[in-house]
Protein backbone atom coordinates (compact mmCIF):
# COMPACT_ATOMS: atom_id res chain seq x y z
CA UNK A 1 0.00 0.00 0.00
CA UNK A 2 1.13 3.68 -0.70
CA UNK A 3 -1.05 5.41 1.85
CA UNK A 4 1.21 4.68 5.14
CA UNK A 5 4.64 5.40 3.22
CA UNK A 6 3.03 8.74 1.48
CA UNK A 7 1.99 9.91 5.32
CA UNK A 8 4.92 9.01 6.92
CA UNK A 9 7.09 11.74 3.61
CA UNK A 10 4.39 14.28 4.45
CA UNK A 11 5.28 14.19 8.16
CA UNK A 12 8.83 14.44 7.62
CA UNK A 13 8.53 16.89 5.06
CA UNK A 14 5.81 19.52 6.72
CA UNK A 15 8.27 18.63 9.96
CA UNK A 16 11.06 20.04 8.17
CA UNK A 17 9.46 23.20 6.52
CA UNK A 18 8.18 24.16 10.06
CA UNK A 19 12.31 24.15 10.96
CA UNK A 20 13.11 25.89 8.15
CA UNK A 21 10.14 28.62 8.25
CA UNK A 22 10.46 29.32 11.79
CA UNK A 23 14.45 29.70 11.65
CA UNK A 24 14.64 31.90 8.39
CA UNK A 25 11.63 34.10 9.97
CA UNK A 26 13.61 34.35 13.05
CA UNK A 27 16.60 35.63 10.95
CA UNK A 28 14.60 37.72 9.38
CA UNK A 29 13.54 39.10 12.58
CA UNK A 30 17.55 38.99 13.90
CA UNK A 31 18.37 41.01 10.83
CA UNK A 32 16.07 43.66 10.95
CA UNK A 33 16.70 44.31 14.94
CA UNK A 34 20.47 44.96 14.21
CA UNK A 35 19.79 46.85 10.99
CA UNK A 36 18.18 49.89 12.92
CA UNK A 37 16.77 51.09 9.97
CA UNK A 38 12.76 51.88 9.44
CA UNK A 39 10.93 50.79 6.27
CA UNK A 40 8.19 53.65 5.11
CA UNK A 41 8.54 54.88 8.78
CA UNK A 42 7.75 52.12 10.83
CA UNK A 43 9.48 51.15 13.59
CA UNK A 44 12.20 48.60 13.16
CA UNK A 45 11.22 47.02 16.82
CA UNK A 46 7.53 45.92 15.43
CA UNK A 47 9.43 44.53 12.22
CA UNK A 48 11.46 42.36 14.40
CA UNK A 49 9.09 41.16 16.62
CA UNK A 50 6.27 40.49 14.24
CA UNK A 51 8.82 38.41 12.23
CA UNK A 52 9.27 36.78 14.90
CA UNK A 53 5.96 35.88 15.76
CA UNK A 54 5.34 34.94 12.40
CA UNK A 55 8.55 32.20 13.04
CA UNK A 56 6.46 31.23 16.03
CA UNK A 57 2.70 30.78 14.54
CA UNK A 58 3.91 29.46 11.18
CA UNK A 59 6.43 27.12 12.72
CA UNK A 60 4.45 25.73 15.28
CA UNK A 61 0.80 25.82 12.13
CA UNK A 62 3.63 23.44 9.98
CA UNK A 63 4.51 21.27 12.67
CA UNK A 64 0.77 20.49 14.02
CA UNK A 65 0.22 20.22 10.01
CA UNK A 66 3.19 17.44 10.47
CA UNK A 67 1.70 15.84 13.73
CA UNK A 68 -1.49 15.33 12.11
CA UNK A 69 0.32 13.35 9.01
CA UNK A 70 2.30 11.27 11.78
CA UNK A 71 -0.75 10.29 13.56
CA UNK A 72 -2.21 8.88 10.19
CA UNK A 73 0.59 7.30 9.32
CA UNK A 74 0.82 5.81 12.69
CA UNK A 75 -3.12 4.88 13.22
CA UNK A 76 -3.26 3.96 9.25
CA UNK A 77 -6.36 5.89 9.48
CA UNK A 78 -7.62 8.82 7.12
CA UNK A 79 -7.74 12.13 8.93
CA UNK A 80 -11.03 13.19 10.65
CA UNK A 81 -12.22 16.82 11.71
CA UNK A 82 -9.84 19.10 12.62
CA UNK A 83 -7.24 17.65 11.43
CA UNK A 84 -8.51 17.26 7.46
CA UNK A 85 -9.56 21.04 7.61
CA UNK A 86 -5.06 21.13 8.69
CA UNK A 87 -4.27 19.05 5.97
CA UNK A 88 -6.65 20.43 3.46
CA UNK A 89 -5.36 24.18 4.99
CA UNK A 90 -1.68 23.42 4.35
CA UNK A 91 -2.25 22.47 0.74
CA UNK A 92 -4.15 25.38 -0.10
CA UNK A 93 -1.31 26.89 1.67
CA UNK A 94 1.52 25.16 -0.75
CA UNK A 95 -0.64 25.98 -3.60
CA UNK A 96 -0.68 30.02 -2.50
CA UNK A 97 3.25 29.38 -2.14
CA UNK A 98 4.04 27.79 -5.00
CA UNK A 99 2.03 30.76 -7.65
CA UNK A 100 4.26 32.93 -5.42
CA UNK A 101 7.34 30.95 -5.47
CA UNK A 102 7.70 30.79 -9.37
CA UNK A 103 7.75 34.81 -9.41
CA UNK A 104 9.83 35.10 -6.81
CA UNK A 105 12.29 32.69 -6.12
CA UNK A 106 12.13 30.41 -9.71
CA UNK A 107 10.61 26.94 -10.98
CA UNK A 108 12.54 25.09 -9.09
CA UNK A 109 10.68 26.71 -5.77
CA UNK A 110 7.41 26.27 -7.53
CA UNK A 111 8.38 22.43 -7.91
CA UNK A 112 8.87 21.70 -4.92
CA UNK A 113 5.44 23.21 -3.47
CA UNK A 114 3.94 21.56 -6.07
CA UNK A 115 5.30 18.49 -5.16
CA UNK A 116 4.68 18.72 -1.62
CA UNK A 117 1.33 20.10 -2.50
CA UNK A 118 0.65 16.80 -4.21
CA UNK A 119 1.97 14.79 -1.84
CA UNK A 120 -0.53 16.27 0.99
CA UNK A 121 -3.54 16.09 -1.91
CA UNK A 122 -2.53 12.19 -2.27
CA UNK A 123 -2.17 11.52 1.20
CA UNK A 124 -5.96 12.95 1.52
CA UNK A 125 -7.21 11.29 -1.20
CA UNK A 126 -5.79 7.72 -0.57
CA UNK A 127 -8.39 7.56 2.71
CA UNK A 128 -11.07 7.05 1.29
CA UNK A 129 -13.82 6.17 3.87
CA UNK A 130 -15.83 4.66 1.35
CA UNK A 131 -13.42 2.33 -0.07
CA UNK A 132 -12.13 1.18 3.49
CA UNK A 133 -15.36 1.06 5.11
CA UNK A 134 -16.16 -1.76 2.31
CA UNK A 135 -12.97 -3.45 2.21
CA UNK A 136 -13.10 -3.65 5.99
CA UNK A 137 -16.78 -4.92 6.19
CA UNK A 138 -15.73 -7.92 3.87
CA UNK A 139 -12.84 -8.71 5.59
CA UNK A 140 -14.92 -8.72 9.22
CA UNK A 141 -17.21 -11.11 7.56
CA UNK A 142 -15.18 -13.86 7.20
CA UNK A 143 -16.21 -15.03 4.38
CA UNK A 144 -15.50 -18.87 4.67
CA UNK A 145 -13.55 -21.45 6.92
CA UNK A 146 -10.06 -20.62 5.50
CA UNK A 147 -9.25 -23.39 3.96
CA UNK A 148 -10.23 -22.28 0.36
CA UNK A 149 -12.85 -24.88 -0.13
CA UNK A 150 -15.52 -22.36 0.17
CA UNK A 151 -18.39 -22.79 -2.29
CA UNK A 152 -17.58 -19.18 -4.05
CA UNK A 153 -20.33 -17.41 -2.25
CA UNK A 154 -18.11 -14.81 -0.18
CA UNK A 155 -17.62 -13.19 -3.81
CA UNK A 156 -20.84 -12.99 -4.28
CA UNK A 157 -22.81 -9.54 -3.08
CA UNK A 158 -25.66 -9.92 -0.72
CA UNK A 159 -28.94 -9.07 -2.57
CA UNK A 160 -30.50 -6.02 -0.73
CA UNK A 161 -34.05 -6.04 1.29
CA UNK A 162 -36.51 -4.64 -1.14
CA UNK A 163 -38.16 -1.37 0.00
CA UNK A 164 -41.61 -1.69 1.46
CA UNK A 165 -44.14 0.30 -0.91
CA UNK A 166 -44.77 3.57 -0.51
CA UNK A 167 -47.88 5.35 -1.03
CA UNK A 168 -47.68 8.23 -3.06
CA UNK A 169 -50.85 9.95 -2.67
CA UNK A 170 -50.76 13.48 -0.85
CA UNK A 171 -52.48 13.67 2.06
CA UNK A 172 -56.38 14.38 1.88
CA UNK A 173 -57.20 17.91 2.27
CA UNK A 174 -58.36 20.88 0.47
CA UNK A 175 -56.54 22.49 -1.88
CA UNK A 176 -55.63 25.88 -2.18
CA UNK A 177 -54.20 27.43 -5.81
CA UNK A 178 -51.31 29.49 -5.52
CA UNK A 179 -52.78 33.94 -5.37
CA UNK A 180 -51.37 35.57 -8.44
CA UNK A 181 -48.98 38.16 -7.77
CA UNK A 182 -50.00 40.53 -10.43
CA UNK A 183 -52.46 43.38 -9.91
Amino acid sequence: MVRRPVAWVVAVVLFAEAFGIAALNWFMGVVVDRQDMSLAGLDPDKMSMSAKAGAVVFGLYFALCGLVALLVAVRNRAPAGLGRVLLISVAVVHGLLGAFAWGLIGPAAFVYMVVVLGLVLLLLMTYDRVADGAGDAGARTGGGDGDGSGSGSEDVPEPEPEPEAKNDTPPAGPFTPPAPTTP
